[in-house]
């Protein structure tokens, strides 16, 4: 897997999605992640410092990898980029079919009037 910058992470992203337009898909992950192994986690925290955490961003179109971390200054420049890229490139999802309101109201009072037991009584 190819580790790569902020900017290069995104322009690869979007080569993925641009390939996979017709066919295919990508698939992201993020992951909390600090970089360091759990020896050096439990010294620095021994030696009473702060593990820095960052967020592991890991895509894939099923040939290739990429991933980056994203670090606390930079995840509010590449969360807006990020946002950009999937609005932009997710057209080719299916819109939802949205059901008319008043035919949705009448089947519903529908149901209600099949469901009602009937009230008059035998003697």
């Amino acid at each position: 897997m190819v580790r790569l910058q902020l900017d290069p992470f995104l322009n690869e992203l979007t080569s993925m999605f641009e390939k996979t337009t017709e066919k295919g898909s990508v698939w992201v992950t993020l992951k909390h992640s600090s970089d360091k192994s759990k020896v050096q986690k439990n010294k620095l925290v021994t030696a009473g410092k702060e593990v820095e955490y960052k967020c592991l961003v890991r895509a894939t179109d099923g040939k290739k990898n990429i991933s980056t971390l994203v670090g606390l200054k930079d995840h509010q420049r590449f969360q807006a980029s990020y946002a950009t890229i999937l609005k932009a490139r997710m057209t080719s999802l299916k819109k939802r079919e949205k059901k008319d309101k008043r035919k949705a109201a009448d089947t519903d009072k529908k149901q209600e009037v099949s469901k009602k037991p009937s009230t008059t009584a035998k003697a």
